[in-house]
């Protein structure tokens, strides 16, 4: 088979601030995946209820990360809470920005609500999915239901994510003491921090696999140029 490049197209598929939120992002999410792990290693156990202590019953009790995968790499509590909070706060001012864009553009009702035809074809989505079969050609230029369903999920993990680290805080939870109510205690809400966190570095790996399966090059530069390039279909 040859492929016919006589009608090869390229188009515009990622606005700027979309673009410019997503790499801001990515490096928001590794620092404070990092500097987590940081403050994870000052106690490497999780507990649920209002409190957690070292002769607790933990529900889940790691070794410490290796150095080479926090901030800083040497063991330091308080620089990695500075790190942690500081880019928290980036995180929150660029997915402000990111939401208000999207609702703005209709980015979120064109393009990430699943359709129907869609939901009936849940099944067979899947199961490309399982055989690393993706679309071609100008299908490949619309999410498919497991890409939207992902993201959706993504977009409500995040600030259940920042609910919960909120949570941990002294300072937080005497002005909204609701909040241990609401997540169980500081303890719960720092066992569904730590849940939340590696959903959403699951979310990424995934992400990261199928980009390799799909087409790095394409996909990568859709965000860095915006610019998406429509292969025609193989023809015989």
């Amino acid at each position: 088979m040859k492929a016919d490049t006589s009608t090869r197209t390229v188009v515009h598929r990622h606005g700027l601030v979309t673009r410019i939120t997503h790499w801001i992002n990515v490096v928001a999410l590794v620092i404070m995946l990092m500097s987590g792990l940081q403050i994870f290693n000052a106690h490497p156990a999780l507990y649920w209820g209002a409190y957690g202590a070292n002769f607790d019953p933990h529900w889940l009790a790691l070794k410490k990360f290796p150095g080479w995968i926090t901030i800083p790499s040497w063991q330091d509590l308080a620089t990695g809470r500075r790190w942690h909070l500081f880019f928290a706060w980036v995180f929150v001012v660029n997915g402000l920005v990111y939401l208000v864009n999207g609702f703005v553009t209709g980015h979120f009702r064109r393009h990430l609500l699943p359709t129907r035809a869609q939901w009936r074809g849940f099944g067979g989505s899947v199961r490309d999915h399982l055989r690393l079969k993706f679309p071609k050609g100008s299908e490949a230029l619309e999410y498919n239901v497991l890409q939207k369903i992902a993201y959706l999920g993504v977009l409500v993990l995040l600030p259940l994510m920042l609910a919960t680290g909120l949570t941990m805080s002294p300072a937080v939870d005497a002005a909204w003491p609701w909040l241990l109510d609401l997540f169980g205690g500081r303890q719960s809400a720092r066992s569904l921090h730590f849940i939340f966190a590696w959903s959403i570095v699951g979310f990424v790996i995934v992400h990261l696999v199928a980009l390799l399966a799909a087409g790095p090059i394409n996909g990568v530069r859709s965000m860095i140029t915006g610019r998406w390039v429509v292969e025609p279909e193989e023809r015989p």
